[in-house]
């Protein structure tokens, strides 16, 4: 082994390679995910708090919640999907 092999080796270190693995890089990571996590929850805090508000003024939450899921969709898929729902209410007499 050449020196600088072997001084390269001793700067990585036993904190920074645990059986190849680069554990600073490691730990980074997973306190970057740590960190969204927490905001993450911190968000969906905030989105039930809205729905209760919605709910406290009158409106039906569950109509919110397929309203926000339809307005995620494409003109077309979302067309398609209520032909669909048209289409199985008619075979099944609810129409």
């Amino acid at each position: 082994m050449t020196d600088t092999s072997v001084a390269a080796r001793a700067d990585a270190g036993p904190a920074n390679d645990v059986g190849g693995i680069a554990a600073d890089r490691l730990r980074s990571f997973v306190e970057r995910i740590e960190r969204l996590e927490e905001e993450k929850k911190g968000i969906s805090d905030d989105i039930k708090d809205v729905y209760l508000e919605a709910k406290g003024t009158g409106f039906d939450v569950k109509i919110i919640r397929t309203i926000i899921r339809l307005r995620k969709k494409a003109k077309e898929e979302r067309q398609e999907e209520e032909e669909l729902i048209e289409l199985y209410k008619m075979a099944l007499g609810m129409e």
